[in-house]
C-alpha cells in the first residue's frame, strides 16, 4: 500500500511510519510512503494533478 505524502507532512509521516513499524504492521501489510519528489511532482502541483497521479 502506497501513501503519497505532501511535502508539508514529511516529518509527521516519518513519525507515523515509525509507529506503524514498531507495532509490527509492516510485517502484515507492505506500507510505503512516497514523496512528491519521488513521483516527480512539483510541490505546487494542483489537487487535480495529484489526484490524477494517485
Amino acid at each position: 500500500m502506497n501513501f503519497l505524502i505532501d511535502h508539508n507532512l514529511g516529518g509527521h509521516a516519518e513519525i507515523l511510519l515509525g509507529n506503524i513499524a514498531s507495532q509490527g504492521w509492516l510485517e502484515l501489510l507492505p506500507i510505503r510512503f512516497v514523496t512528491f519528489k519521488e513521483m516527480n511532482l512539483s510541490i505546487n502541483s494542483s489537487d487535480r494533478i495529484v489526484w490524477q497521479l494517485a
